[in-house]
């Protein structure tokens, strides 16, 4: 990485994890969630490596925040302008612990969740189920 990028990945990484903290996850869970090690999710965040473009779609969905976000646009510049993920008050609802939960599970249980909700939903919409891919 040049020097002039450091101070641009030092502050992606320092979005990445306030958006974590946000998220209430620790660096092991999304990084699973992601598919990559604890280690490299923790060099990210401190700036000393590039994160990847085709990682920032994941990191985005993981983190429900917009990419743009996450990459200082939209005028979200500083780590702090990263919104908490939940806006209601109170404990947060049944439905609302089990995405939670999903979104800890390794990429292909996700799926398979996804898949069933899929389907469930389709049958509720009087939709035929699009075949799993």
């Amino acid at each position: 990485m040049s020097p002039d990028e450091q101070p641009y990945f030092h502050a992606l990484g320092q979005r990445i994890a306030k958006a974590r903290t946000a998220a209430d996850l620790t660096q092991v869970q999304l990084a699973d969630a992601l598919g990559i090690s604890q280690p490299q999710l923790a060099f990210y965040e401190v700036g000393k490596r590039r994160v990847p473009v085709s990682l920032l779609p994941g990191l985005a969905r993981v983190l429900d925040t917009p990419v743009e976000l996450l990459i200082g646009e939209d005028g979200a510049a500083d780590a702090s302008a990263v919104p908490p993920r939940r806006t209601k008050r109170g404990p947060p609802s049944r439905l609302e612990r089990q995405l939670d939960a999903v979104a800890q599970l390794p990429k292909a249980r996700q799926k398979f969740v996804s898949d069933m909700l899929d389907t469930v939903l389709a049958q509720h919409h009087g939709q035929e189920a699009a075949p799993a891919v």
